[in-house]
């Protein structure tokens, strides 16, 4: 019995520190998806007053949206904030899953994992 409970920690753990490495030391909720591709997770909190970065962690990057959540209204909030945080272009900024729900994954093309943790980072009201 315990043998193969050893073995489950140490394939997990090397699985895991693979993509931690390659990350550095950014938050989990960043990760590139391809060579100029890199997927945020956001929680979006919409119908706020403002529009601002409330939480940047391993779960994800909290954003508060000052659109309401009907019609995409708030969807296209979001990416038009994300797109002047980060200095994009719109057209670079999409939702790739979770566009009915709360919790969503952005993908930002042609910026560096460097870039987007510096500018989230920087736009954050977190600290």
């Amino acid at each position: 019995m315990a043998p193969p409970k050893r073995g489950k920690p140490k394939a997990d753990s090397s699985i895991s520190s693979q993509p931690t490495a390659a990350r550095g030391n950014f938050p989990a909720c960043l990760r590139l998806v391809s060579s100029s591709t890199v997927a945020i997770t956001i929680h979006a909190k919409p119908g706020s007053k403002v529009a601002t970065i409330t939480d940047l962690s391993d779960d994800a990057v909290g954003v508060q949206i000052d659109a309401p959540a009907k019609d995409g209204e708030a969807n296209a909030a979001l990416l038009e904030y994300i797109s002047s945080v980060l200095g994009v272009k719109k057209r670079q900024v999409s939702i790739g899953s979770g566009s009915k729900s709360r919790d969503k994954v952005v993908l930002v093309e042609e910026l560096s994992l460097q870039s987007v943790f510096d500018a989230l980072s920087k736009a954050c009201s977190c600290h």
